[in-house]
């Protein structure tokens, strides 16, 4: 059981929740798209929320600021959201600036201020989950994409449902976070897409 819920916690990474997101949109979304506009998010998000981090996370833990890949001190929680946060503000600035996407560019907006406090919260001593706080991103991003453009997600919202339960069960399991510490981590993710409707909604 212990290595079924390790390999939840690995594929349920937060790592994976900015290509996810902008995955979500591209399948959802039935505006047409230019020849190219596809990849030119994709590729550059994927170098810089999935390659870029993991390369930061082996330097990190090389030279001994971080021990672990769920990292389970307040302090080594820091580094890693700071880089997270820098390469978000790259995201928006320069793969997904407004008017372009404009769905993207909320929505990363949103994962920054998950993010900062999520990075607020580790200085007032309080650790949150980022696997529920990434979850909870997607979960309102996905209900709010199927508002927006009148289609039919119940099946992808059920399922993404489903995982979220799976991923607070396993990281319940694991003892990485307690009950306390998912429950806030789901609600920063929420509140934080939340906050973003009213501009692109």
């Amino acid at each position: 059981m212990k290595i079924v819920a390790k390999v939840i916690s690995y594929l349920s990474h937060p790592l994976f929740v900015p290509i996810a997101g902008a995955g979500t949109y591209f399948i959802t979304t039935p505006k047409y798209n230019p020849d190219g506009l596809q990849d030119s998010v994709l590729l550059p998000l994927f170098i810089l929320t999935v390659i870029i981090p993991i390369i930061a996370y082996f330097i990190l833990r090389n030279i001994g600021i971080i021990s672990g890949v769920f990292m389970p001190t307040l302090k080594e929680r820091r580094y890693p959201l700071y880089i997270h946060i820098t390469l978000l503000f790259i995201v928006v600035l320069k793969v997904v600036p407004f008017p372009y996407v404009p769905e993207l560019y909320y929505f990363f907006l949103g994962l920054i201020a998950a993010a900062m406090t999520a990075l607020i919260l580790l200085f007032l001593r309080q650790k949150v989950s980022q696997h529920l706080m990434g979850m909870g991103s997607l979960f309102v991003f996905l209900v709010c994409l199927s508002i927006h453009f009148e289609k039919n997600s119940i099946l992808a919202i059920s399922l993404l449902v489903f995982s979220i339960g799976l991923v607070a069960t396993s990281r319940l399991y694991l003892k990485a976070h307690s009950r306390t510490e998912l429950i806030i981590g789901f609600f920063v993710g929420l509140l934080s897409q939340t906050v973003m409707l009213k501009f692109w909604l």
